[in-house]
């Protein structure tokens, strides 16, 4: 067994970025219907825009770098090896921090949120530690079936034990959320809270999958009501992606893996409907580029696959928790279980990419949450 962890310098060959570009400038475009727009998927002009400036105005090599100078590792955990960032701060009161990114993204989505993490201009400082999810960019071939949320968390608990660390906080998102409440149930006796974020059309969306909500919420009460419509809408209208990956990854794979055009459409859609503050471009197209080069888009689905399928949920933390809504409305409290005690910060704008939207507004929520907890 592999216990040593490893520094990592990424480098891609030139001969790959060069092919990215040419497989770009070759590109077969799907013909657009007249008349349609987004609720059809990537509006055509819309995707050659972003291919356009991905083959010839952004600088991979840049964001190579910027990755690099955090610090990289990888390490081998239960037959995976696992790729994450471990940025340590200066500050002497620095607590080490667990951030998990979610689907379809990368630890490239906190670019913009390390740096206050680690050397806040004033407030808790902390060491992030941002690993790659098992089967995602560069923790990557994914091993063998199986790495669902609750496997990926006993991963991390091992991870944070091999970096010595005996209190430290988790905190995610999306698929990162569930992980890291599962981290926090796991191990109670060494996390001193876990932090997540959410939106009200997250909440909604994932209330669609928690066995007897829609039985629980009362059509005649208006924010029930609000709740059920948008469970109604995702199931008609928003789950296409999830579900052919929790059905036919290895088919969807295929096409991630051969076309960067469905690479990139397939994360610039999600985005695009996911957020309602600016997105950084450059950042979006790290993020692709690193399925791109990995060719995981399909590992990626396959550990949906896993998690539909999966029966294995644990149990809820007994650890302080807190919650940052964005875009926030009456409905995420309603859906999202939580302790009566529970840390609520609840923020108008951004929706699911907070740390690409408002990482400034992140950051000083998790300093706020943790910085009492010891």
């Amino acid at each position: 067994m592999h216990n040593d962890i490893r520094p990592f310098t990424l480098d891609i060959p030139q001969i790959e970025i060069d092919y990215l570009h040419d497989r770009l400038a070759r590109a077969r475009w799907a013909a657009e219907v007249p008349g349609t727009g987004w609720e059809r998927g990537v509006p055509l002009d819309h995707l050659r825009e972003l291919a356009h400036y991905w083959r010839t105005g952004y600088d991979w090599r840049a964001y190579e770098s910027t990755l690099n100078a955090f610090g990289q590792y990888v390490t081998d955990i239960d037959g995976q090896r696992i790729h994450f960032l471990h940025v340590r701060s200066d500050h002497p009161d620095a607590k080490p921090l667990l951030i998990t990114h979610g689907f379809p993204s990368s630890v490239a989505e906190f670019l913009h949120l390390i740096e206050p993490l680690v050397n806040p201009a004033e407030g808790q400082a902390f060491h992030v530690v941002a690993p790659s999810l098992p089967g995602y960019t560069l923790s990557t071939p994914l091993s063998d079936t199986g790495w669902a949320m609750a496997r990926t968390a006993r991963a991390w608990v091992e991870l944070m034990s091999r970096l010595g660390y005996q209190r430290y906080a988790v905190h995610g998102g999306d698929v990162g959320a569930g992980i890291s409440g599962l981290v926090a149930s796991l191990d109670g006796d060494h996390v001193i809270g876990v932090h997540v974020v959410t939106d009200p059309l997250t909440a909604a969306n994932t209330a669609t999958f928690l066995p007897g909500m829609a039985d629980r919420l009362n059509p005649d009460d208006p924010i029930d009501k609000l709740i059920l419509t948008r469970m109604e809408t995702f199931q008609r209208d928003g789950s296409g992606y999830l579900a052919i990956q929790n059905t036919r990854p290895q088919t969807i794979g295929y096409g991630l893996v051969d076309s960067p055009l469905l690479q990139l459409a397939w994360i610039a859609e999600k985005v695009k409907e996911w957020t309602d503050l600016p997105v950084d471009r450059d950042q979006l197209l790290t993020t692709a580029s690193l399925y791109w080069f990995t060719g995981s888009g399909s590992t990626a689905a396959h550990t949906l696959y896993d998690q539909a399928h999966s029966s294995d949920w644990g149990a809820p933390p007994t650890v302080p928790q807190g919650f940052a809504v964005f875009g926030a409305d009456e409905t995420v409290r309603r859906v999202v279980p939580a302790p009566a005690n529970a840390h609520w910060t609840e923020f108008p704008r951004g929706l699911h990419f907070p740390a690409m939207e408002a990482p400034a507004e992140l950051a000083g929520d998790l300093r706020k949450f943790f910085g009492p907890l010891t």
